[in-house]
């Protein structure tokens, strides 16, 4: 069986009875709920007042056990008149802690027979608040990224070039929601790095079409930055959105592209002048002499003269034109034709030392006839 009797004692709302039609209600509700306010104010204080009376008792009651204690081990005549008194006074304090007791309990007693009102109709059980707070993530390191764009370049790649060649919007959704794990920073950023290969290779009507996907990724990533969701989380919702949208959505993601595609061949104009640049000095180190200079360079510096005179593979020639130059001129390029590879000296002058470096512009006049030219 169930009581209900304890919903027999509950005392109705302050504004629930009918008022005479001259009485200020409002006025009326507002006293009696301040009156019973205060009435319940005072019980509560009464109730404290007796918990904090029959603790200090206790304590009272517990020093004075202990002087008893003390004093029922000393065989003193003076001990012994101060431990009846101790036991006198512990008897009392047993008799106070028993009242405060009752008190306590008749207070509590009381109170269960309380009606129940709007205040104590119900009690919270427990409260608890719980906070989504996202946690501080450290900024990753340089190396860092790079180590992640490795790894999932290495298992993803080609899920991502696959997604890269698509043309329809519904294929690259369905493609996605297979794979959701490509909407990501790793993939929008390898989609760059193929744009700019295909370009460099001249492959430009792929690279456009990988170059919409790139956007479509960018698109989709930049919505969750500003929905602060996982982009995963969101891609449908910008397919459902661009394949609706308004013109002037469609022309801020048409103005994205071409933008995008504008700096794909920048970039990659950049990539073939640094591979020119890095080709030609290649080709230059092995054009290099024995000397450690460039035969090209050497010889745009030489006369006229004695440019034609290696154009026409003419010793002679050479051998006139030498001795019009000031001996000094002359030795200086002569010198560098060797160190540079335009003048090979014959095998006699190969075995030599370091006085063919001193050698007099005279000695390099009379070893012409000796010497050829490469």
């Amino acid at each position: 069986m169930i009581d209900y009797s304890v919903w027999d004692h509950i005392e109705v709302s302050d504004d629930e009875d009918d008022t005479h039609p001259n009485i200020d209600t409002p006025s009326l509700f507002k006293w009696r709920h301040e009156a019973r306010v205060e009435r319940m104010d005072q019980f509560i204080k009464a109730g404290e007042d007796l918990e904090k009376g029959l603790a200090e008792s206790k304590r009272k009651l517990t020093e004075a056990q202990k002087k008893t204690k003390n004093l029922s081990s000393s065989v003193t005549d003076d001990a012994k008149a101060e431990l009846s008194k101790a036991q006198a006074e512990e008897k009392r304090l047993k008799k106070e802690e028993r009242d405060w007791e009752k008190k306590l309990e008749d207070h509590r007693r009381e109170e269960k027979k309380m009606p129940w009102n709007v205040d104590t109709l119900c009690k919270e059980g427990f409260s608890k608040s719980v906070m989504n707070v996202k946690p501080d993530v450290k900024e990753e390191t340089e190396e860092q990224k790079e180590q992640k764009h490795k790894t999932f370049v290495e298992k993803y790649e080609k899920e991502i070039k696959h997604f890269g060649m698509m043309k329809r919007w519904d294929d690259s959704q369905k493609y996605l929601s297979d794979n959701p794990h490509l909407v990501c920073e790793e993939t929008a950023n390898y989609l760059v790095i193929m744009c700019i290969d295909l370009e460099v290779e001249e492959k430009k009507a792929l690279m456009e079409q990988v170059a919409h996907q790139t956007i479509v990724m960018q698109f989709i990533l930049e919505l969750a930055k500003s929905l602060k969701v996982d982009p995963r989380g969101c891609f449908r919702q910008f397919f459902d959105k661009i394949k609706t949208a308004d013109q002037q959505y469609q022309d801020a993601f048409n103005d994205e592209l071409e933008s995008f595609k504008e700096r794909v061949r920048g970039r990659a104009k950049i990539r073939i002048e640094r591979a020119m640049k890095e080709y030609e000095e290649e080709e230059r180190q092995k054009r290099l002499g024995p000397g450690g200079l460039d035969p090209a360079e050497v010889y745009e510096s030489l006369p006229e003269e004695m440019q034609k005179c290696f154009d026409e593979k003419d010793i002679a020639m050479l051998q006139t034109v030498i001795t019009k130059l000031d001996p000094t001129e002359a030795k200086v390029h002569m010198k560098r034709c060797i160190d540079s590879g335009l003048w090979v000296p014959n095998s006699r002058a190969d075995e030599g030392d370091d006085k063919e470096e001193d050698a007099t512009y005279e000695e390099l006049n009379k070893e012409m006839g000796e010497q050829k030219i490469e």
